[in-house]
């Protein structure tokens, strides 16, 4: 498992208070539900960032949302690679509310101004947003034929961990402790 082998390199998030500038605890006061320990998390934090995490945070009736471009590489050699656009909604309390998905199509054969025209459509549908950091429980949907979320993953030995990734595309791995808010790639 890719985990496992970035988890030996010590390349693996989590963070100790004074790794960052703002630390683990962020800017969201107090830290994610079962943040204490590496069992399965219950919420996990994720910081605001000018990569992967640009677009999350709060409407303004305050569920939290999460606009990523997650993926599927295919199969090496053929034209079966995708790319979308999912948005995902949650309570204000971080409980999972809805996903809405967007295949934008072959990644060979991509329009980048159809995936930017389908991305704006979903960011505008949110209406009024705070960008900041977001405290979410880990979750998995089927489309498409692929699973998405941020998918939570057993250890598979002694050396493993508990991991969160988004999927598809495996493009954050979240690590304990859940409420440090930053992820590998």
């Amino acid at each position: 498992m890719v985990m496992s082998l970035i988890a030996g390199t010590g390349l693996a998030g989590g963070c100790a208070p004074g790794d960052f500038a703002d630390g683990c605890a962020g800017d969201a006061g107090p830290p994610a539900a079962a943040s204490e320990g590496s069992g399965r998390p219950e919420r996990i934090a994720i910081n605001r960032d000018s990569f992967a995490a640009r677009h999350i945070g709060r409407t303004a009736d305050g569920r939290q949302f999460f606009l990523t471009t997650p993926f599927d590489p295919g199969t090496y050699g053929t034209d079966t690679s995708r790319e979308f656009v999912a948005l995902y909604l949650f309570a204000q309390d971080g409980k999972f509310l809805e996903a809405k998905i967007d295949d934008v199509g072959s990644r060979e054969r991509l329009d980048s101004a159809e995936v930017k025209r389908v991305y704006q459509a979903r960011l505008a549908e949110l209406g009024k947003v705070k960008f900041g950091r977001i405290e979410v429980e880990p979750f998995a949907v089927e489309r498409f034929g692929l699973a998405f979320g941020l998918i939570a993953e057993a250890p598979t030995s002694e050396d493993d961990m508990w991991w969160v990734t988004a999927e598809p595309g495996n493009y954050m791995a979240f690590s304990a402790p859940w409420d440090c808010g930053v992820y590998d790639t």
